[in-house]
C-alpha cells in the first residue's frame, strides 16, 4: 500500500478499461496513483451471472497489471474469496476509507455508465471532503451535452434522424453529401433466413485460454458466487486490449460479409452465427467505436464486405448505441420508474434456469446461461418480447438483463430493455411496442419444426404462448394503441377476432401470464 500522499487519485471504474482514457491526460505516474475496486455490491445488487463476475473482475485484473508494467502505482482492491457480503465494505465506504488515508489533492473520474455509481461517488467524495472532477467521456461519439442539444425542442426522438446527423458529421460512409451506395439504411437487406437447411459452415469464434490471472478470478467466483445463475464453463473471453483487437479482426474477415444478410436470422443450437459478439468488449472500453467503425468501413472500401453488412454495423455502434446512451443521460433518473403498460408481473423462473417447453425461449436462454450472450433477435423478439407480452414489470425485465448478460451497463440496458424491448417509456426509444405472433419466430428459425406448440394456434393446451400472449397483448391495450398509427394494422386483425374467440385467447394467454 502506498504511503505518498498522491496529487490526484484517478479512479477506473471496470467499464473505463481504456489506456486512451482522458482520466490520463495531464497525469503524472510519478505524482498521481491509480484506484481500481472489485466490489461485491457491483456483483450482488442484481443477481450476477458468474460469467459476467468473471469477465469483468478479469478484464480489470489484466488492465492494472498493464498499468503497472506502464510505471503507474495501482491502489486495487481485490475482492477476497472468503468476505461475505456483511463484512465487505462498499462501494462509497471503500472509497471513502482509501479518500481518508489517502489524502489525495484532487480526485479524478471519468463520466461513469451509471447513475447509482456517480452518486456514490459524490457521496464518498464529498464525506472524505476530496473535490471530484467528473471529465467527459471522450471513448463516444456524441457527449451528453450534444445529445442534449439534439433532442432540445423535438417532440420525438427518432434514432435515424440522429443517425444520419451523426454520419454527416463524423463522414462516416458518406460519398460527399450523400450516403454511400445510395441508401442511408440498408435495414430492408439484412433480413434473410437460413431456410430450411440452416446455416453452413460457420467460423468459429476465437478461443482465449483463462490464463494464471483469470484462472485466479475463476476460483473465486466459483467459491464466493457458487450459487448465482449461469456457468463458467464457457470462460474462453478476450480480456485484454490486444486480445480485444484480434477478437475485431476476426469478425470482420470471417463474420461481417454475411452479417447483415443473416443479421436477423436465429437457428436453434447456434449463439453467435455471423454477429461480432464486441459489444462487451465495447462497453468496458476494450475496443474503441471509431476503431470498429473505421475498419469495418474501410471493409467496404477494398470491396470485402457489402454495403449492407457495413452499414449495418456501423448503424449499430455509430446510430443505435449513441442513441441509446443519450436518451439514458436526458431521462435520468426518472426514466428508471416508467411503466407506461402498467405491467407489475416478475420474472419468471426459467428466465434465470432456462427451463422451459418453448424451444426459442429454451435454446435462447442456453446461450445466455453459457455465454452471458444471445444476439438482438433473440434478447428482443423471444426473451425480450416474451416479457412484455406476459407483462413482466420493465424495471425488473432490466434488472435481470443486468444480471445476465456479459455487455449490461446501466447507460446500455436501461433504454434497451425498459424502453426499446418492454415499452415501459411509452415511445421514447421506440415509437411502437416490438410485438410479434409465433409466425414470425417461425419465419426467423427452426425452433418450432422441434416444439411442442403450434405457432399458427392461440387457444388451448397445443396453442404457441407467444401467439396467445400477442393477441391478449393488443387486447389489454387496445385503446392504447390504436392511437399509434404504426400499430394499425395489427389492431385491424385484432378487431377481426370475434368476442368468443378474444375470451378463449384470455383464457389460454392467462395460464402462461399466471405463470
Amino acid at each position: 500500500m502506498s504511503k505518498r500522499n498522491p496529487r490526484n487519485l484517478l479512479i477506473i471504474l471496470g467499464d473505463q478499461l481504456d489506456h486512451e482514457s482522458p482520466i490520463f491526460e495531464n497525469a503524472d505516474p510519478k505524482r498521481d496513483i491509480a484506484w481500481m475496486a472489485e466490489v461485491a455490491e457491483e456483483t450482488e445488487h442484481v443477481w450476477c451471472h458468474q460469467l459476467r463476475v468473471a469477465f469483468f473482475f478479469s478484464a480489470m485484473r489484466h488492465f492494472a497489471e498493464e498499468l503497472r508494467a506502464a510505471g503507474w502505482e495501482v491502489r486495487y482492491r481485490e475482492l477476497p474469496e472468503d468476505a461475505g457480503k456483511d463484512n465487505y465494505p462498499s462501494f462509497e465506504k471503500l472509497l471513502t476509507a482509501d479518500l481518508q488515508e489517502l489524502k489525495p489533492d484532487g480526485v479524478r473520474v471519468v463520466q461513469p455508465g451509471d447513475l447509482r455509481v456517480e452518486k456514490q461517488l459524490l457521496a464518498a467524495c464529498d464525506s472524505a471532503k476530496c473535490g471530484l472532477s467528473i471529465m467527459e467521456d471522450a471513448h463516444f461519439y456524441c457527449g451528453i451535452e450534444e445529445f442534449a442539444t439534439f433532442a432540445e425542442g423535438r417532440k420525438e426522438l427518432v434514432m435515424e434522424t440522429f443517425y444520419r446527423q451523426m454520419r454527416r458529421k463524423h463522414k462516416v460512409l458518406m460519398q460527399g453529401s450523400k450516403p454511400a451506395g445510395g441508401e442511408w439504411n440498408f435495414d430492408k437487406e439484412n433480413r434473410e433466413t437460413f431456410g430450411k437447411k440452416g446455416p453452413s459452415s460457420l467460423p468459429a469464434m476465437p478461443v482465449y485460454e483463462p490464463d494464471a490471472i483469470s484462472n485466479k478470478v475463476l476460483k473465486l467466483v466459483a467459491k464466493r458466487f457458487a450459487k448465482h445463475p449461469g456457468s463458467l464453463e464457457h470462460f474462453v473471453l478476450p480480456v485484454t486490449r490486444a486480445h480485444a483487437l484480434e477478437f475485431l479482426e476476426d469478425f470482420l474477415t470471417h463474420r461481417l460479409p454475411l452479417f447483415g444478410k443473416y443479421e436477423d436470422a436465429m437457428w436453434g443450437g447456434e449463439a453467435f452465427l455471423y454477429h461480432s459478439r464486441i459489444s462487451a468488449l465495447l462497453n468496458v472500453k476494450l475496443l474503441n467505436p471509431r476503431e470498429c467503425v473505421e475498419m469495418a468501413v474501410a471493409r467496404y472500401e477494398e470491396g470485402r464486405a457489402p454495403i449492407n453488412s457495413v452499414e449495418g454495423f456501423v448503424r449499430q455502434i455509430l446510430g443505435w448505441r449513441e442513441f441509446i446512451r443519450g436518451v439514458y443521460w436526458l431521462k435520468m433518473p426518472g426514466y428508471l420508474e416508467l411503466n407506461a403498460l402498467d405491467a407489475q408481473g416478475d420474472v419468471p423462473d426459467f428466465f434465470w434456469d432456462g427451463k422451459t417447453d418453448m424451444a426459442c425461449a429454451r435454446d435462447s436462454m442456453r446461450h445466455v446461461i453459457d455465454h452471458g450472450y444471445s444476439h438482438h433477435i433473440q434478447r428482443l423478439m423471444v426473451l425480450g418480447q416474451y416479457a412484455m407480452l406476459s407483462g413482466v414489470h420493465p424495471r425488473k425485465f432490466h434488472e435481470w438483463h443486468m444480471a445476465m448478460y456479459l455487455d449490461a451497463v446501466d447507460w446500455v440496458s436501461l433504454p434497451n430493455t425498459l424502453g426499446m424491448s418492454q415499452y415501459g417509456d411509452g415511445g421514447i426509444v421506440g415509437t411502437k411496442p416490438y410485438c410479434a405472433s409465433g409466425k414470425y419466430i417461425q419465419r426467423m428459425g427452426n425452433f418450432c419444426a422441434g416444439c411442442k406448440f403450434d405457432p399458427g394456434i392461440a387457444i388451448g393446451e397445443n396453442a404457441c404462448p407467444f401467439t396467445a400472449l400477442y393477441w391478449d397483448f393488443l387486447d389489454r391495450h387496445r385503446e392504447k394503441f390504436t392511437g399509434n398509427m404504426r400499430m394499425g394494422f395489427q389492431i385491424k386483425n385484432l378487431e377481426r377476432k370475434s368476442d368468443e374467440e378474444l375470451a378463449e385467447i384470455r383464457e389460454t394467454a392467462g395460464r402462461w401470464r399466471a405463470k
